[in-house]
C-alpha cells in the first residue's frame, strides 16, 4: 500500500485529530462497558484517559458544524442533525451511552443559535462559560454544549500556529498538577477539569508532532469516525464476555488496539475506492434526500470531496 506524503491542510488536520480521538474513545467505552478492577490497567486509564477524547470530538463538531454551513443552509443542517439524531436511536437499541443523540440534540438548540452570533470573541466567551457552569453543576455531557461553542469559536478566530507550543506546555503543566489533586481530593470538579486539561494537551500535543505518515493512519479513522465509532461499540458489546472474564484488564487494551488497527485498514482500503464511509454515506443521502454518489472512479478522481465534516 502506496502512502502518498502530500502537505498537510487544516482540514485534514482535523481529520487525524478525529482518527486519534476515535481510538481513544474506543479504549475509555471498552473499559467503562467491562467489570472494572483494581488494577494498574484500571487506574491508568481513570487517570488519564477516561473523559479526555469526547471533549476533542465535542470541539471538532463545532468546527464541523461552520465547515458545513459554509456552502448549505440551516434547514439542510437540521436535516443533517435530525438524522444523527435518529442513528443515535438505534445505536441505543444495543449500546448503552451512546452520544449522538445528545450531539444532534445540542448542536440544534446550542449551536443553530449561534449561528447567528457575531463571530469569535462573543462566541468564545458564551462557550467558556458554558463550560465553568456544567462543571460546577457536574459536568459529564452538560460538558458538550460548551465544547461545541469553544469550537466554534477556534475556528472562527483562527488562532496563529504559534501558540500550539506555549498552549501546550501550559495544558500538560495543568493536566499533571489537576491530576495530582484529584489523586488526593476526588473531588469530581476537579477531575472533570483536570480532563479537559488532558484533551487541550493531547489535541495540541498531536498537532505539533503530526505530520505525514501519522496522518496517513489517522486520517482514514478520522473520515470514517461515524462508521468506525458505531462499530466500534458493536463490537466492545459483542466482546464483553470476554473482557470481563479477564482479571488482568490486558484484554481492554488488547481490544482496543485489534479493533482500532482493524479500523485503519479497513478505513484505508475503504476510501480508496468510495468518497465516504458507509454510514456517513448514508447519512448524507439521508440528509438530502437522494442517492449521493460515492464509488471513485479512479485512485486519481479529481472529485474527491473535503472530509465530510461529520461528526464525530
Amino acid at each position: 500500500m502506496v502512502v502518498h506524503l502530500v502537505p498537510l491542510t487544516r482540514v485534514r488536520e482535523l481529520d487525524a485529530l478525529r482518527g486519534f480521538a476515535v481510538g481513544g474513545i474506543m479504549l475509555v467505552n471498552t473499559w467503562q462497558h467491562s467489570t472494572k478492577q483494581q488494577t494498574g490497567v484500571d487506574w491508568t486509564v481513570e487517570a488519564l484517559f477516561q473523559s479526555r477524547f469526547y471533549p476533542i470530538f465535542s470541539l471538532l463538531f463545532g468546527i464541523s458544524f461552520l465547515l458545513f454551513l459554509r456552502g448549505n443552509s440551516r434547514w439542510a443542517l437540521l436535516s443533517r442533525l435530525f438524522w444523527l439524531f435518529c442513528f443515535g436511536l438505534v445505536q441505543r437499541t444495543f449500546y448503552e451511552g451512546e452520544v449522538l443523540t445528545d450531539y444532534a440534540f445540542y448542536g440544534a438548540v446550542v449551536l443553530l443559535p449561534a449561528s447567528f452570533l457575531a463571530p469569535g470573541l462573543p462566541v468564545l466567551l458564551l462557550g467558556l462559560g458554558a463550560l465553568v457552569w456544567a462543571v460546577a453543576v457536574g459536568g459529564g455531557a452538560l460538558l458538550i454544549p460548551g465544547l461545541f461553542l469553544v469550537g466554534m469559536a477556534l475556528w472562527q478566530l483562527r488562532p496563529p500556529r504559534w501558540l500550539l507550543l506555549p498552549s501546550f506546555a501550559v495544558a500538560a503543566a495543568a493536566t499533571v498538577l489537576l491530576t495530582a489533586a484529584w489523586s488526593a481530593t476526588h473531588a469530581w470538579s476537579t477531575y472533570s477539569v483536570a480532563a479537559l486539561a488532558g484533551a487541550a494537551a493531547y489535541s495540541l500535543g498531536l498537532l505539533l508532532v503530526l505530520g505525514p505518515w501519522s496522518a496517513a493512519v489517522l486520517e482514514p479513522l478520522g473520515r470514517m469516525a461515524l462508521t468506525n465509532y458505531v462499530s466500534g461499540t458493536a463490537i466492545i458489546i459483542l466482546a464483553g464476555p470476554l473482557v470481563d472474564a479477564d482479571t488482568t484488564r490486558w484484554s481492554v487494551v488488547g481490544l482496543t488496539v485489534v479493533t482500532v488497527a482493524a479500523q485503519v485498514l479497513l478505513s484505508r482500503w475503504w476510501l480508496a475506492r468510495f468518497r465516504y464511509g458507509p454510514l456517513e454515506w448514508a447519512w448524507r443521502c439521508l440528509t438530502w434526500f437522494r442517492r449521493v454518489p460515492n464509488r471513485l472512479e479512479s485512485g486519481r478522481d479529481q472529485n474527491r470531496p473535503l472530509p465530510d465534516p461529520g461528526l464525530p
